[in-house]
């Protein structure tokens, strides 16, 4: 079917629908929704009521795509989402909002209400979500000695200014004021954070009952165990617990009764899959294991959110990270019912069937899965190395200091950041260059006068052998891979945090470039170079040309440019983009940021690219910034080609493999699957 024809199907659903969406515009006066403790229920308007929800992050989908995948919802039955509020994505720097757009919380959650689904809200502060530092800002780490999750007054400060932007804004959209938000949650999962601080849950009650009024259900989420329940709750806030498929349903509802012994069952994370990380085999999770659980907690009587119903994307630099760390990648696809890319999955009609058991779900066509279209293969021209683009990246130059300075410390929050010095000694032989410490967060690709020696890596290689004159430039390009989302480490710094050693000395006089890439991007994305699509031998890449005697090749910037017809109709398309003989890196399509890729480590070897940022009234320009290794070098006659396929590729086969202690297993029940 082509993009007209859903086009069509989702007009038709939605005319279907709007009776029943105009609903919601009844007196508001009218409308209430609380707990019926004697009676272990919701009451909405007076009468018994049941959510059964499912998870969506707007952040991680475009807002051309969010009516598409709230009306799937929709018809797989869910009466409710639940969205989390990222404050990172909101308030990238201290008191500048965004809130237009992809940030347009409030336009996603009037969709919602359009479509008569309920919204259960959790704006934080803190989301966990596997999103950038749970999605606390990286600015907060400017005060060195904040404690982050606690009654630190420098945290609560920022903390109250915040609640004081979001919370007015949600206040209109509850359910009592005619929206659609009927619960809202306070924090997330502090049980599981070392902090304990039940004054900072007091003062986050206070604060939300003081924006929102005493009529809004506040509740607390924590796994079902009584040692996350006992520092995750509070008297005032309702407490549910979290758990997967493979757990004991009995028992973890039993430890939900020991903190709320009246009132309705609530599981507000029930895992449909789990999360990925680079270097590990995709995590899936079956659906029968799915659907025999959500069968027995809806025979129950207990309500439910699916999490997540649809994943979604990392775009840009917004993935999270775990201890020991680890990234996790670009696609948050979490095996969920709904794809990455928002298609239709045999877990979706499955899920649909059970519920359909328990209540009656929409009539009328479902919306298909959106086209994809295989553009084919594009050649790439390399255009500048990341060292000759230092005037672009950092026009006002670099900030010199005696030692390294960190991320926050230069104030670059993502991306990448050039430290620069000099050899102080003759490194004929292969000298050491060491961060005992591991002070490298989290990757620096290090070259000597334009000569690529390695990389040092936050968790395995600390030391690196080095060859250079005395007086020579040493080079660290330093990647932040994205900051620790959950437990005791969220306070991640980033660059490099401790001094380098060179044979035991300690390296001085640092010349530090903050770079900011996305402006760059943008100013490389002028060069129309090979407008060409490649076919056949001029396509392929020759190992044997690309490398040379090494194995890198210095951090450079890839540009290439394709055009889609007009004449075919319904194009653009959405697409996934590949890295044939790529390493890793960073790749922007008109001057969108899609994300990382890292085809050498997996399990993710396609991006996901959305159909809206694609052009077919100019050429589309791809930028890949390859960090490790291209797959053609200047003096190779092959070209580097990136190609578009039509079918996404996310669980190959990984080739490395580093054992993580899977710090959420404690509470999703997972383990047991």
């Amino acid at each position: 079917m082509d993009a007209l024809g859903v086009v069509r199907i989702v007009s038709l659903v939605l005319a279907w629908l709007l009776p029943d969406g105009a609903r919601g515009s009844q007196n508001a006066s009218q409308r209430t929704f609380e707990i019926d403790y004697k009676h272990n229920r919701f009451l909405k308007d007076g009468r018994p009521f049941r959510y059964i929800s499912g998870s969506i992050h707007y952040f991680r989908v475009p807002r051309f795509y969010w009516k598409d995948r709230l009306l799937k919802m929709k018809m797989a039955g869910l009466n409710a989402i639940q969205i989390y509020v990222p404050w990172n994505f909101h308030e990238p720097q201290p008191g500048q909002y965004q809130f237009s757009e992809d940030h347009d919380v409030e336009h996603f959650i009037q969709l919602a209400h359009e479509l008569s689904l309920l919204v259960i809200l959790r704006p934080g502060p803190y989301i966990c979500a596997e999103w950038e530092m749970g999605g606390l800002p990286a600015w907060l780490l400017q005060n060195e000695s904040i404690v982050l999750r606690s009654t630190d007054p420098g945290y609560l400060a920022v903390v109250d200014k915040w609640l004081g932007v979001i919370l007015p804004k949600m206040k209109p959209l509850l359910y009592q004021n005619g929206g659609p938000i009927i619960t809202v949650q306070v924090e997330n999962e502090y049980g599981s954070y070392f902090t304990c601080d039940y004054d900072y849950l007091r003062f986050l009650q206070k604060r939300f009952r003081y924006h929102l009024g005493n009529d809004v259900i506040l509740f607390t989420t924590d796994g079902a165990q009584h040692k996350m329940l006992q520092c995750g709750t509070l008297q005032g806030l309702y407490a549910t617990v979290d758990f997967g498929p493979g757990a004991n349903i009995t028992n973890a509802f039993l430890t939900q009764r020991k903190y709320e012994p009246k009132g309705p069952l609530i599981n507000s994370e029930f895992y449909t899959g789990w999360l990925d990380h680079w270097g590990q085999p995709h995590s899936t999770v079956t659906t029968e294991a799915v659907v025999s659980s959500l069968h027995d907690i809806l025979a129950r009587g207990a309500n439910v959110n699916l999490y997540m119903f649809i994943g979604g994307t990392n775009f840009a630099y917004w993935n999270g990270a775990n201890m020991p760390y680890q990234a996790q990648p670009t696609s948050y696809d979490y095996d969920a019912p709904l794809s990455e890319a928002g298609d239709l999955t045999q877990k979706y009609f499955a899920v649909r069937e059970v519920i359909q058991k328990f209540q009656k779900v929409p009539e009328g066509p479902i919306p298909p899965s959106t086209p994809k279209f295989a553009y084919g293969k594009v050649a790439l021209k390399k255009l500048k190395t990341v060292e000759e683009s230092l005037n672009i990246l950092c026009p006002t130059g670099p900030i010199k200091s005696l030692y390294p300075l960190t991320f926050i410390q230069v104030k670059q929050y993502f991306g990448f950041v050039l430290y620069r010095t000099t050899l102080p000694q003759d490194c004929s032989n292969p000298t050491p260059l060491s961060s005992s410490l591991s002070g490298v967060h989290d990757r620096a690709y290090v070259s000597v006068d334009g000569v690529p020696q390695g990389i040092l890596d936050r968790s395995n290689v600390i030391t690196l052998n080095i060859t250079g004159k005395e007086g020579a430039t040493l080079d660290l390009l330093v990647e932040n891979m994205g900051r620790v989302n959950y437990g005791d480490y969220i306070n991640d710094y980033k660059g490099l945090i401790s001094n380098l050693t060179l044979n035991s000395s300690v390296l001085r006089d640092w010349m530090i470039f903050p770079l900011d890439t996305e402006n760059a991007v943008r100013h490389l994305g002028g060069w129309h170079g090979n407008n060409r699509r490649c076919h056949g031998e001029a396509c392929a890449y020759s190992e044997a040309c690309a490398y040379g005697s090494s194995n890198y090749t210095l951090p450079a910037f890839y540009v290439g440019n394709f055009s889609i017809p007009n004449e075919i109709p319904d194009l653009p398309q959405d697409t996934f983009i590949t890295f044939p003989g790529w390493t890793k890196g960073q790749v922007w399509i008109n001057g969108f940021n899609l994300g990382r890729y890292w085809p050498a480590r997996g399990p993710q070897m396609t991006l996901f690219v959305p159909q809206h940022i694609l052009v077919t009234s100019a050429p589309n320009t791809i930028i890949a910034l390859e960090l490790e290794r291209a797959p053609c070098s200047d003096n190779c006659p092959k070209l580097c080609t990136v190609e578009f396929v039509d079918k996404p590729v996310i669980s190959a086969a990984v080739t490395y493999s580093h054992p993580l202690q899977d710090v959420y297993n404690q509470h999703s029940g997972l383990d047991h699957v």
